[in-house]
């Protein structure tokens, strides 16, 4: 089987994902893909199909969000 997607490999065939702290929130309209911290999510992927959402400086991978969002 050969697979021609964008997509990375662990998400395409996800391991254990019991262990990971990475949900899938959606603030503003916008779908991301965050690890959940003590008193913030990081951004891990932006999952939007929107390519201005891309562009926003607060949705970048690596920054903060609070808790509150959720």
């Amino acid at each position: 089987m050969i697979l021609y997607t964008h997509v990375p490999l662990e998400q395409v065939f996800p391991a254990d994902y019991s262990s990971a702290q990475q949900s899938l929130i959606t603030v503003n309209g916008v779908p991301l893909l965050v690890e959940k911290g003590q008193e913030s999510f990081r951004v891990v992927r932006v999952m939007s199909c929107n390519p201005s959402d891309y562009l926003r400086e607060d949705f970048t991978p690596g920054s903060e969000l609070p808790l509150t969002l959720m």
